[in-house]
């Protein structure tokens, strides 16, 4: 009895509500009166993958703009406007897609959703903000620069994406962001946002008829003709052999090295069976595997641990190490002998019982908070994964057996075929 109550916890077809207004905005809403609050989150078509090379951090610049100014609110209008409330809302790009994030009390939903549409659809971009924030980016690029892990994980998708938009950093590089001019950035907001494939979801104390209500005020007139698609994904060249190289930044004292290879797609019939090898491998614990050979028993690294990073498109399987710049050789070859010993043997039957455990334990947690289930929501809206996707989710954990991890590692990691980036002195 007590997993049915526990599954009629979790977010699903009885109390998710799901509309699509008839510009082509998908509003997912749930209603939790536990706390006055609300949390709204989302995104629409315009990341990354529509840069051009020579003006790439485009995409993410005019999202960083966004809220520096509208046709209605200056700058400081828009941020005295929601600290008047205690609110906060703001907008972060990715390589498709960019999204939005924001929470207030129930009553000032309206005052969110009209901020939203402002900077969405009328942003000033008005000259000295924009200047400010070019230089904003330009010291975070610096920064990047000096900072080891990034540069690492800057080389690993060179190498492991050669020839693909994923090879390229969403924020740009200095040239690039000193090349785009204030009508680059009016210019993309004009061609790229727009209401098809945009997602709103909304969760707390709001009924959901009244949510939509209120998206439909905010943006449900939102028009716009020839709104561009994104270009089609090119398939991911796989490695035919190991490629290793290194990035030199003077007067570093530590190295950070990322070792991996392609990862399955969001989507792909092996997900859940590398989510959860990958949980054994780098992630459980103090770390996983990865943590307790390289890290804990023989001192080699600040961290280790490892990754899956799956989305829309190819993704990508990795293990990231910092250490000392004399021991890189030595923790390459301990992780490499690592991901052997797991392509070789697979998992055990207990460390697969502890990890479904904490798979299963771990996702009521999770959906305490409204920006849990908000997450969750974009999650099932964003990989088309089913309204009752968390009803089903400790069956998927469950089903996942040791051949099967064994299986999706040996289609993904060959200890032959690797990507190996390092950056540091």
């Amino acid at each position: 009895m007590a997993s049915t109550n526990h599954k009629s916890a979790l977010p699903g077809p009885n109390d998710i509500y799901r509309e699509v207004l008839p510009n082509g905005i998908t509003v997912l809403t749930r209603s939790n009166f536990n706390s006055p609050s609300v949390v709204i989150s989302g995104y629409f078509d315009a990341g990354a993958i529509l840069d051009t090379d020579e003006k790439l951090g485009l995409a993410d610049f005019v999202t960083s703009a966004l809220m520096r100014g509208t046709k209605q609110r200056t700058f400081d209008k828009i941020y005295n406007d929601l600290e008047a409330v205690g609110a906060s809302l703001g907008f972060n790009s990715g390589v498709h897609r960019s999204g939005f994030h924001g929470r207030s009390l129930s009553e000032d939903l309206p005052l969110l959703l009209s901020l939203l549409s402002e900077s969405l659809t009328q942003p000033a971009f008005p000259k000295v903000e924009i200047e400010k924030l070019r230089s904003q980016i330009l010291t975070g690029l610096a920064i990047r620069a000096q900072d080891t892990g990034d540069m690492a994980s800057m080389l690993f998708d060179e190498i492991l994406f050669k020839d693909h938009p994923y090879a390229r950093p969403e924020d740009g590089h200095p040239e690039t962001i000193k090349r785009i001019s204030r009508d680059d950035l009016v210019k993309f907001q004009r061609e790229n946002y727009g209401p098809r494939g945009m997602v709103i979801v909304i969760v707390g104390a709001v009924k959901p008829e009244e949510a939509v209500r209120q998206v439909k005020r905010a943006l449900g007139g939102w028009q716009v003709k020839g709104q561009k698609e994104a270009p089609a994904l090119p398939e991911v060249k796989l490695l035919k052999k190991t490629v290793s190289k290194s990035h030199k930044i003077a007067g570093k004292s530590q190295s950070d090295l990322v070792i991996g290879t392609n990862g399955p797609k969001r989507k792909d019939a092996e997900f859940m069976s590398t989510l959860i090898g990958n949980s054994i491998l780098g992630q459980f614990g103090m770390m996983g595997r990865i943590g307790d050979v390289v890290r804990e028993k023989s001192g080699l690294a600040y961290y280790a641990a490892s990754s899956l990073n799956a989305g829309i498109g190819p993704g990508s399987w990795e293990v990231s190490a910092g250490v000392n710049p004399k021991n890189v050789k030595k923790a390459s070859e301990l992780i490499i002998s690592e991901l052997k010993r797991f392509v070789d043997e697979g998992v055990m039957a207990d460390e697969l019982t502890d990890v479904q455990a904490n798979f299963i334990g771990r996702l009521p947690l999770s959906l305490e908070s409204n920006g849990g289930v908000a997450n969750a929501l974009l999650n099932i809206e964003r990989h088309d994964l089913g309204l009752d996707y968390y009803h089903r989710y400790e069956g998927l954990v469950r089903e996942v057996t040791r051949e099967g991890i064994l299986t999706s590692a040996q289609k993904f990691i060959d200890p032959d075929k690797l990507a190996i980036a390092v950056a540091g002195p």
